[in-house]
């Protein structure tokens, strides 16, 4: 699973989400029928999945998991805006022969959608966070050098 990018909501549960076409074929190999799994409902983001039991997943997990999705979608990137995200269970996704590395079809789905200022929220929490651990670190670098 080192191909994927990864996130644990609030409540612990992880999500995983492929970073290209490959990884998003290898994540929908791994997932479950019952599992739950996420998609831009324009072409162009990763498949995201919460590694949870379906009846463990809280609204608040399926919300953090498609502002994941939302953030890593060119819809988001391109128009700066609400994006729409599918949610649906592993069972309904399917493969045709000829569809190209990565696409899948999906036989139902819900959709959930993703507010710009929810999206804007988590880019600006994990932006600083990411600041913040790289700070941290950078102080104990200096911290443990001998000058």
């Amino acid at each position: 699973m080192k191909s994927f990018r990864k996130l644990i909501t609030s409540s612990g549960k992880e999500i995983l989400a492929g970073r290209d076409e490959n990884s998003n074929e290898e994540l929908i190999k791994q997932i479950k029928n019952d599992e739950i799994v996420l998609h831009s409902a324009a072409p162009g983001s990763p498949f995201v999945n919460i590694k949870a039991e379906n009846d463990k997943i809280t609204k608040e997990d399926l919300k953090e998991a498609a502002i994941f999705c939302a953030v890593k979608s060119h819809d988001w990137r391109d128009h700066k805006k609400d994006v729409k995200v599918h949610w649906f269970k592993g069972r309904d996704i399917f493969k045709e022969k000829g569809m190209k590395i990565g696409t899948f079809g999906v036989k139902k789905f819900k959709l959930i959608k993703v507010k710009k200022k929810d999206i804007e929220n988590f880019v600006k929490k994990f932006s600083n966070s990411r600041l913040k651990n790289q700070t941290s670190k950078i102080e104990k670098f200096l911290e443990n050098k001998k000058w």
